[in-house]
């Protein structure tokens, strides 16, 4: 029988790996473990604690908060300040980043990135949800407080990042650049143990996502990809929480898309929460992400902390198919 490893064990195991490694990024990515412990256990009783449904407010880009959200943005924001390995970090819950000041005199390098509760409007109804998160080496003096431009970079310059999915069983999948590795909680040890080694997505799948409710509101290329799809037989899938539906991609392979309609003309997802740490480890697992103007999702100029982006993402071989449609039925040829 195999030796049982746990997320803490393999990631100190693996602190070699990282370039910059001296031990903070080890404690910063343990940190996240443990929130995500604590959401979970609250995700898992959230319907006896009075914590479904809206929380009557509006998030900075305008969305409806649910309750969870809250909860899940509090418990991430209290974990990493306490932890003094993170200066700050940027929630899509929260207009503006938060700066932490420096614990014991302390020069964090790290700031974090993340949506705490991705797809949450699901939870009322049982549907899997996720944290999804990223990790930046911090460009400004590491003596002082952090600044927007240590959260504006592109995607390009994550050193890691990962998602955690609230599901039937509760996953964590992480990457630093050096491939892409899943752990699953065990609630009777409490302790999240590597069950996913070297994740590598299919060149291809069977599945497609997209919300094709919005059919008529994509553009012309757009609909005849579609339409490719489903004259392929190839199955529609579609949860409405992108952690979801990209882990499912991660695994089986297929692509999922979210393009421009006539709402949201640049797009609805962010980029800096949503897109770009997603992009990271289906890259490191083989895959491919681009917007639906064709431009590689991690080398997107970063223009303000709530910037949204169109996004195809998934197994490389049906992410340039898509490719391909773009340019022969777009009226606007990309150079």
């Amino acid at each position: 029988m195999n030796r049982i490893i746990t997320l803490d064990e393999f990631i100190i195991h693996r602190q070699k790996d990282f370039p910059f490694a001296s031990g903070e990024l080890t404690g910063l990515l343990r940190d996240i473990g443990v929130a995500a412990k604590i959401v979970n256990r609250e995700v898992n009783k959230a319907g006896l604690l009075n914590i479904l449904g809206i929380a009557h407010q509006e998030n900075a880009t305008g969305d409806q908060v649910q309750k969870l959200d809250l909860f899940a943005n509090e418990k991430l924001i209290d974990c990493l300040k306490n932890s003094g390995e993170c200066c700050g970090v940027a929630s899509e819950e929260n207009e503006d980043f938060i700066a932490f000041p420096n614990l014991d005199n302390k020069a964090s390098k790290y700031v974090v990135v993340f949506d705490p509760l991705d797809g949450s409007s699901n939870i009322d109804v049982n549907v899997s949800v996720g944290t999804i998160f990223g990790i930046y080496r911090r460009k400004s003096d590491p003596e002082g407080i952090c600044s927007r431009e240590d959260f504006l970079q592109k995607g390009t310059e994550l050193v890691a990042a990962g998602y955690v999915l609230y599901g039937t069983s509760t996953l964590l999948v992480y990457s630093t650049g050096r491939g892409v590795n899943g752990f699953t909680l065990d609630p009777s040890i409490g302790e999240f143990c590597l069950s996913h080694t070297d994740i590598r997505i299919p060149d291809r799948g069977n599945y497609y996502s997209v919300n094709q409710g919005y059919y008529l509101k994509f553009d012309v290329e757009m609909r005849r990809y579609i339409d490719y799809c489903s004259d392929l037989n190839l199955m529609l899938r579609y949860i409405g929480s992108m952690v979801s539906d990209v882990h499912r991609i991660l695994f089986q392979g297929g692509i999922f898309l979210y393009p421009n309609t006539r709402k949201y003309p640049l797009g609805k997802l962010r980029l800096l929460y949503e897109c770009n740490p997603l992009s990271f480890i289906v890259e490191q697992a083989g895959g491919k992400a681009i917007t639906c103007q064709l431009e590689r999702i991690l080398e997107v100029d970063m223009v303000h902390l709530h910037q949204r982006a169109t996004i195809a993402i998934g197994s490389p071989g049906m992410v340039d198919e898509m490719k391909e449609f773009v340019e022969r039925y777009s009226t606007i040829v990309p150079s």
